[in-house]
């Protein structure tokens, strides 16, 4: 690394992290450490983890301005080191941190906008990225907003291969894999993004169940309990119930309100029960809900600078 940088060493599961912090006087935040005596493989026996070795090699060939940028790759007898580009937060925290209660609704559109790109990129690079979340989704003071954290990405080809279904964090989960579903595609990041943009809009978790069941009955209480009409073979999947209580459908403006007429429909469309009418990625980027977009007001983008540093 260069003269002026460090890097701080983060923990997730088995994979470990190393983030490049701007030049000049480091201040990483609280429970990072910088010491690298005290970060190792955590099981040396093992070898280096399969999600860093699986993000390693997808993001050598996943170049684009809205995936986080790997910068080196530094493997010692012990250590692995995983070097990406600086990036101040995610979007969880920044939704957490924001005083002003909403979010600016051309933030949400320009994230939203940034984010489609990005997912576009990897599924026309035939890449499912797999844990679209929020803390996944690391934003900087420039406004960028980029995927992050590949480590349960899967290539795929045709046909589909056979996928496991403890996948996606449990909010941003897609039915058909709460279903049981074991040949899923590209659809399941397009429900992820549908979950983030109307949590963006409300700055709450749209679907926040405490378990498998609890998450498809939050869905169902809200989109309504899916039929052989809205989603055909829907009870041929294995872990479809014939008992499953049967709610009506809510009306997209009282689930997300203050969402406009087009931004209800793309969000209609992000979230269609049947994965083969579910919108894709890059048809999402030529919805009319982003005909006028911008980068923000000079007030949204100074917030942005003072919450992101």
């Amino acid at each position: 690394m260069g003269q002026g940088e460090a890097a701080a060493i983060l923990g997730g599961g088995l994979s470990l992290r190393a983030v490049v912090w701007g030049s000049g006087e480091v201040q990483p935040p609280s429970g990072v450490s910088l010491s690298p005596s005290k970060v190792g493989l955590s099981r040396e026996s093992e070898g280096v983890p399969s999600t860093a070795i699986r993000e390693i090699s997808l993001l050598k060939e996943l170049k684009h301005p809205n995936i986080v940028r790997l910068l080196d790759v530094i493997h010692s007898q012990k250590k692995l080191y995983i070097v990406f580009e600086y990036l101040s937060q995610d979007l969880k925290k920044y939704m957490d941190s924001c005083q002003s209660g909403a979010l600016p609704l051309s933030l949400v559109k320009n994230y939203l906008f940034q984010l489609l790109q990005g997912v576009s990129f990897c599924h026309s690079h035939r890449v499912i990225h797999r844990d679209l979340k929020p803390q996944n989704l690391l934003i900087n003071e420039a406004g960028a907003i980029k995927l992050a954290d590949f480590g349960l990405a899967r290539a795929f080809g045709v046909p589909l291969r056979t996928y496991t279904h403890e996948v996606v964090t449990l909010w941003y989960r897609a039915p058909e894999i709460l279903l049981g579903c074991r040949y899923y595609s590209t659809p399941v990041d397009i429900w992820s993004i549908g979950c983030i943009f109307a949590e963006m809009m409300t700055r709450k978790a749209l679907f926040p169940g405490d378990s498998e069941i609890d998450q498809l009955f939050q869905i169902f209480r809200t989109l309504g309990t899916p039929t052989e009409v809205t989603w055909p073979g829907v009870t041929q999947l294995p872990d479809y119930k014939g008992s499953f209580p049967r709610w009506p459908k809510k009306e997209m403006k009282d689930i997300v309100p203050n969402l406009d007429r087009d931004g209800r429909d793309l969000l209609t469309q992000l979230l269609l029960y049947d994965p083969s009418k579910r919108i894709s990625a890059k048809a999402a980027l030529n919805h009319q809900y982003f005909l006028s977009r911008s980068s923000g007001t000079p007030e949204q983008r100074h917030t942005l600078r003072r919450e992101c540093r």
